[in-house]
């Protein structure tokens, strides 16, 4: 039984000091300028010069005239074909 207490003691000692001990870490501190207050506002331009109107451009020549059309045949005389017209039927009352 002595030895249990002393066995148990050094064991709990051992696995305690096994453990991590956090790190302490320190933020850095960073300084941002701040811009200062605007500064006076600049002259203004002066304005460009107008540019010259370009010349009007030459007409262009006129067409030529088309060639004349073909001819048609002339009309053969009629036969004795006897040509039938229906009758135009009654408007609906």
């Amino acid at each position: 039984m002595k030895y249990s207490i002393i066995f148990a003691t050094l064991l709990a000692s051992l696995a305690l000091s096994a453990c991590d001990k956090p790190t302490v870490v320190t933020p850095t501190i960073v300084t941002v300028p701040v811009p200062g207050p605007a500064g006076p506002t600049g002259a203004t331009g002066s304005s460009g010069m107008t540019g010259q109107t370009g010349a009007t451009g030459d007409t262009g020549p006129g067409g030529g005239t088309g060639a004349r059309g073909a001819t048609g045949e002339p009309g053969k005389a009629s036969g004795d074909t006897p040509v039938a017209i229906p009758p135009t039927p009654a408007p609906a009352r």
